[in-house]
């Protein structure tokens, strides 16, 4: 029989099948040998070994349309990342972190604000112009007032979404919003497995509608960079392709170098500083680091 993960928890992978119904499963023992971990979001034939308890076996992967690396998902269409307006203060320098992630796994993204009840105007019009000019889809919302609630559902519509983003946030509050049956569904999956109230621990999956599905990720409070050669990271900071070849140098990193076309749009106010400088910063991190290029996009 067919279905899709939608948790995997201690090697137990709980899988919504064709026929309406939720099977716990191990994975056979093959897919260790062959070094391959089922993933959060894989389409798999399982085989039913107790019809009344609901037991089966993960007997084999379908072919991914993609894989994520962090969060660690499968078979994606977007991303949302979400960040507080305030309480917390966004950490910007992550939030950047999580495009240049995104970026780097060639997923379309969109950035969403909550929390809008509790700042005014302004500073929702200048989070939102700091990222339009990276040429991201950027929304606002409120899970407190309900606001903005339409916007994100037309964003989400007919797409298999993953959410992501820190703690605190409001990511549960929205995923609440938009799908009231989540916390009742957690919370059977939390009682076969003799765990007690839901935090988003790991990745899970929900059916929000009709071709509508919406990845729940844990929280992080910080984010590694993915394995990019330094020389390499200004790929990933959209707002510098239209400048790409006309800087003096080829080659540019535009850090240092004269000439360069993206400090001039810098100066001039087209490139934001925060972006920048959070570019400068990554770029100093992963100069020290030495990392090489490891590209497991499938897209």
């Amino acid at each position: 029989m067919r279905g899709k993960i939608i948790k995997g928890i201690a090697g137990f992978y709980y899988i919504w099948c064709e026929d309406e119904n939720l099977y716990e499963c191990k994975a056979k023992g093959g897919f260790r040998k062959d070094g391959i971990k089922p993933l959060v979001g894989d389409d798999v034939e399982i085989q039913v070994l107790d019809e009344a308890q609901r037991l089966g076996n993960v007997e084999e992967i379908l072919p991914r349309k993609n894989e994520l690396i962090r969060p660690a998902v499968a078979n994606v269409d977007q991303a949302m990342i979400i960040f507080a307006m305030a309480e917390p203060m966004p950490n910007l320098n992550l939030l950047d972190r999580f495009l240049v992630m995104m970026e780097w796994q060639n997923l379309d993204t969109v950035i969403c604000f909550s929390k809008q009840d509790v700042v005014d105007g302004e500073r929702e019009e200048q989070l939102k112009v700091i990222y339009r000019l990276c040429g991201n889809q950027v929304l606002a919302f409120s899970s407190k007032e309900n606001t903005g609630m339409e916007e994100v559902r037309q964003c989400l519509k007919g797409k298999t979404t993953v959410l992501a983003g820190p703690s605190g946030v409001g990511k549960s509050s929205l995923l609440n919003r938009l799908y009231p049956q989540a916390q009742s569904e957690t919370g059977a999956i939390s009682e076969k497995i003799g765990r007690g109230k839901h935090t988003t621990r790991h990745s899970e999956l929900f059916h929000i509608d009709k071709g509508t599905f919406l990845f729940d990720t844990p929280g992080f409070s910080s984010l590694r960079l993915p394995d990019v050669p330094k020389e390499e990271l200004k790929h990933y900071f959209t707002e510098f392709t239209p400048y790409i070849g006309q800087c003096k140098y080829l080659g540019c990193t535009h850090i240092h170098e004269p000439g360069c076309v993206v400090r001039e749009k810098l100066e001039k106010g087209i490139i934001c500083h925060s972006r920048y400088d959070n570019y400068v910063q990554m770029f100093e991190e992963l100069a020290e680091s030495g990392r090489k290029v490891i590209w497991r996009n499938k897209k």
